[in-house]
């Protein structure tokens, strides 16, 4: 009888678990569906999952962009964003944590209370000062707004590998300190290689917070030449003429694919960095 409880029970979670999953997985599933529609179809049949016929010049078309701009300029305009910004954030971040977390100097519990408070600040707060800072430096129409603020560290990220570094014994610093080494060889040689779990989670995210911004890039860039792809999806919605949804969302579908990559990629690193932050903070 316990025997057969068991399997009910694990044949009810298991269903359930299908079920929530299909649910989370379903609007994902419906873009992939609808990039291979017709444009009528996409809204005439929204529910189904399965095209009448599978269109593939969705893609065709889609990947021609706008004003001679393909969607290859845009993809590239993304990843030298990304690429750029994901490294100095990270790397900066890690400098950051790394003195908060093993170097004593005056003022220390200060600058961490504005590190924390700056966290917690919503950004809508900093738009418009820092819009007219780089208006003033004539920074509009740049790639310099997205990218040279990310070289000063973010404080999620700080926080998340201070509290890593929290966890690392110290007498690995005395020791090498005993062979000779310094504050920086001991960051470069000791803390930086056990920081890798907490630094690809950071990698992770801050990738995937950079493709997926689209206000900062409709903020600072006016040309389309410069538009990364968060923003070049936008546009296909135009509302003096018929919107091409097919071709909206086969890009769109396109555009998952650099996500959804380097986190099956890092998966396992990503939840190392987490769980053991959390743990050893």
């Amino acid at each position: 009888m316990q025997s057969k409880k068991h399997i009910k029970g694990s044949i009810l979670y298991h269903a359930c678990i299908m079920l929530f999953g299909f649910l989370m997985m379903y609007p994902v599933l419906w873009l992939i569906a609808s990039s291979f529609k017709e444009s009528s179809e996409v809204f005439a049949n929204a529910t189904s999952l399965i095209p009448k016929s599978f269109n593939f010049s969705n893609y065709v078309e889609g990947w021609k962009g706008f004003g001679g701009n393909t969607f290859g300029v845009f993809f590239k305009n993304s990843f030298i964003i990304v690429g750029i910004s994901m490294i100095a954030q990270v790397t900066s971040s890690a400098i950051v944590a790394f003195g908060f977390a093993r170097i004593k100097f005056r003022g220390r519990v200060f600058w961490f209370s504005c590190m924390i408070i700056s966290m917690m600040m919503p950004p809508e707060i900093l738009m418009i000062p820092q819009y007219l800072i780089f208006s003033k430096i004539q920074w509009i129409n740049t790639y310099n707004p997205l990218i040279v603020p990310m070289f000063f560290g973010h404080p999620f990220f700080i926080f998340l590998m201070m509290q890593f570094i929290s966890g690392l014994p110290k007498e690995l610093d005395e020791s090498a300190k005993i062979d000779g080494c310094n504050t920086f060889d001991i960051f470069i040689k000791i803390i930086l290689p056990l920081l890798t779990p907490a630094l690809i989670t950071s990698m992770i995210f801050s990738f995937y917070w950079k493709w997926q911004d689209f206000f900062s890039p409709l903020l600072y860039l006016n040309k389309a030449k410069l538009y990364p792809v968060s923003l070049a999806l936008k546009l296909f919605a135009d509302p003096a003429s018929q919107t091409n949804y097919g071709a909206m969302f086969a890009m769109s579908v396109l555009s998952l694919l650099p996500v959804f990559i380097l986190f099956i990629t890092f998966q396992k690193y990503l939840v190392e960095g987490i769980s053991t932050s959390g743990l050893k903070g």
